[in-house]
């Protein structure tokens, strides 16, 4: 579904992606680890085309969509959810799914359909439409940042930082709703803090070290790498 490959970020004249190549199949969970300050985040920026890349191809669903802008890849299936909080403090649940669900265009059937799909995901959230995001926990937050990312009816969803900030009841719930997305062929690249929840639900894995890869495969083979996972538990604690 994502091929990206020999990706090369410079902000400025600083370069901060080396030659970075990864790629994600249909229905697939792919973590994306590291040391602090490895570059993770701005693999998922350069995808998401919120910033430019110097060299290098990124293909979506064989399609080639180097350079192109946000919107269109939002409107293409490959929806970003970022780190930290991504909802509308100021604006009702309802406000953000609807907002969420501007992407899909004009049909406001499909609109309907596909946040009432969500809601029925997220039955927390129903209870609370009208309720101003920014007074929820921070797990509720969490929750509509997710529901607004699914109600764009993605194809790949990138993931930074699921579990920040979180109990980890909640990050069970989201978990939970979350496989049940892939098992209908959503696929997922996810950048997590905490390494062995990550491992745990992906297939395979990418460690990234000073903006280059310096392991990919399955993620059972990572977990006996303790020449680099040490470098994150010892430096990393959810870095970019």
């Amino acid at each position: 579904m994502l091929r990206v490959e020999g990706l090369n970020v410079s902000y400025g004249p600083v370069q901060v992606l080396f030659d970075v190549s990864i790629e994600v199949g249909d229905g697939e969970i792919v973590a994306l680890l590291g040391t602090n300050g490895a570059g993770k985040t701005t693999v998922l920026r350069a995808v998401s085309g919120v910033i430019p890349v110097s060299s290098g191809t990124i293909t979506f669903n064989d399609v080639d969509i180097t350079g192109a802008s946000p919107r269109k890849i939002v409107q293409s299936g490959l929806i970003q959810l970022p780190g930290g909080r991504g909802v509308f403090p100021g604006m009702s649940v309802r406000e953000n799914l609807e907002i969420g669900a501007h992407s899909l265009g004009r049909d406001h059937a499909r609109r309907r359909r596909a946040i009432d799909a969500v809601l029925d995901e997220f039955p927390d959230l129903r209870d609370r439409l009208d309720q101003q995001a920014g007074t929820m926990s921070g797990g509720q937050q969490q929750m509509l940042s997710l529901a607004k990312s699914m109600v764009v009816e993605p194809k790949l969803l990138l993931i930074d930082e699921l579990s920040l900030g979180l109990a980890p009841k909640i990050v069970e719930q989201l978990l939970e709703t979350l496989r049940r997305y892939v098992e209908r062929g959503v696929s997922v690249v996810v950048i997590e803090q905490h390494v062995d929840l990550a491992l745990s639900i992906a297939e395979r894995a990418y460690f990234m070290e000073r903006g280059s890869i310096r392991f990919d495969g399955p993620s059972a083979e990572l977990h006996g790498r303790d020449d680099l996972l040490r470098a994150v538990f010892l430096t990393s604690t959810g870095g970019r």
